[in-house]
């Protein structure tokens, strides 16, 4: 049995408490927010026990959650490292990259076992088909195509402090993009504009809802990811991989696998609401692949280093948007 802390109570940390409660080599030992409210409830909804502080909630632990606001993701991280405790850490590790290399090296100094909460490479669908790409079941990869379309804009709060579309939404699916090449992509153009929410273009927010990333890998091959934070229709995930002898497509998801034909019309489900909806069971699976590494003693991936790439992409991208150009990627 692992012991864990968890580091954060609000949304996601409400969605890890709950797996870390239902999984069965997890001992859920203490939850710290900054709202002792909202960490008490957690406790006594999952029979752990609220803590003061981060320190507190370090002690007498195998490994901690950080899901925590992003900007105390960095201090978290060192103080788990600093404490001799495992972590699995929502993304990103900081938003200034600069400083997430800062802690990645700290870190790795001192063999801190860490993976990152990419969650998407849990997903069966998204699984099986880097499966198929690994066993040459498309021979060599030439062209790759991800979309990620949410329903609804975020809040501008929330977009304020996001770090942007690049670094918010789509390093997941820079993730994903290096996860089934299987390398790194080393340019990237960005084109994006504000059509849901023109607001997002002032300066306070200086970001987009709808935008197109085209990666090149030192192959040659192709990446394309578009997205978009508004659709009338629920959210839209897919990935579709082409190879020199074949193709492999991980599909858009329905809410329910049901058809209804009559004459003249078919009526199919509809999509789900939003991205929680589609990818809640991922982050059960992402949780139980860190506790069999934890046991087992293998390598942890996703691992910093994979936190880091992603990221260095996400500022080229966010670059590129700005200059217009291809941006060179640099890790």
């Amino acid at each position: 049995m692992q012991r864990f802390a968890l580091l954060g109570a609000g949304f996601i940390g409400s969605v890890h408490a709950k797996n870390l409660a239902e999984n069965p080599n997890v001992t859920f030992a203490k939850v710290y927010d900054v709202s002792v409210e909202r960490a008490a409830a957690i406790a006594e909804l999952y029979g752990a026990v609220a803590v003061g502080s981060v320190e507190e909630a370090l002690t007498d632990v195998d490994a901690v959650f950080i899901a925590s606001s992003t900007d105390t993701h960095a201090a978290n991280l060192k103080a788990a490292v600093d404490a001799g405790v495992a972590a699995l850490c929502e993304k990103p590790i900081d938003l200034s990259l600069a400083r997430a290399r800062e802690i990645v090296a700290y870190a790795e100094s001192r063999s801190a076992r860490v993976m990152v909460n990419f969650n998407r490479r849990f997903d069966p669908d998204h699984a099986e088909l880097k499966r198929i790409v690994e066993e040459d079941g498309v021979g060599t990869v030439e062209l790759v195509q991800l979309t990620s379309r949410g329903p609804a804009v975020p809040p501008l709060e929330y977009v304020k402090v996001s770090g942007g579309q690049m670094r918010d939404q789509t390093v997941h699916f820079f993730d994903l993009a290096r996860w089934i090449a299987g390398a790194d992509p080393v340019e990237v153009f960005a084109a994006g504009s504000a059509l849901a929410d023109p607001r997002l273009a002032l300066p306070e927010y200086d970001d987009v809802d709808t935008s197109v990333c085209v990666l090149k890998m030192p192959d040659g091959a192709l990446v394309q990811i578009d997205n978009n934070r508004r659709t009338g229709y629920g959210y839209d995930e897919r990935i579709e991989v082409l190879g020199s002898t074949g193709l492999v497509e991980s599909m858009r998801h329905r809410a329910r696998r049901v058809t209804h034909y009559t004459a003249g019309q078919v009526v199919e489900s509809q999509m789900y609401a939003g991205w929680f909806e589609r990818m809640q069971p991922t982050y059960a699976l992402a949780l139980d692949h860190f506790v069999q590494l934890l046991e087992t003693g293998a390598p942890i991936e996703p691992s910093l280093a994979d936190g880091l790439k992603a990221q260095a992409i996400a500022e080229a991208a966010t670059k590129s948007l700005h200059t217009g150009v291809s941006e060179k990627i640099g890790y």
